[in-house]
């Protein structure tokens, strides 16, 4: 019984993270689009543009890397 509930949560958090990238990666496609604008106008990119695409990024990546270990643990209760 407890292994169903396992796979439950595992379910839940996993689908929380989708949800979670699926923001950030809203959020870091402004800072995003500012930096490819600069790079199409040949121009410096500001530097807060540099930070958040950096910032998100990093969550991003973090985010993933922990849905991969709930993924792993849930195929292993299979």
């Amino acid at each position: 019984m407890s292994n169903f509930f396992e796979k439950h949560k595992l379910k839940k958090e996993i689908k929380l993270c989708r949800q979670t990238i699926d923001e950030i990666e809203r959020k870091r496609s402004r800072s995003q689009s500012a930096l490819v604008q600069a790079v199409l106008l040949q121009e410096t990119p500001d530097e807060r543009d540099v930070e958040w695409f950096n910032k998100y990024t990093g969550e991003i990546t973090a985010c993933r890397n922990h849905m991969i270990d709930l993924q792993k643990k849930l195929d292993s209760l299979k």
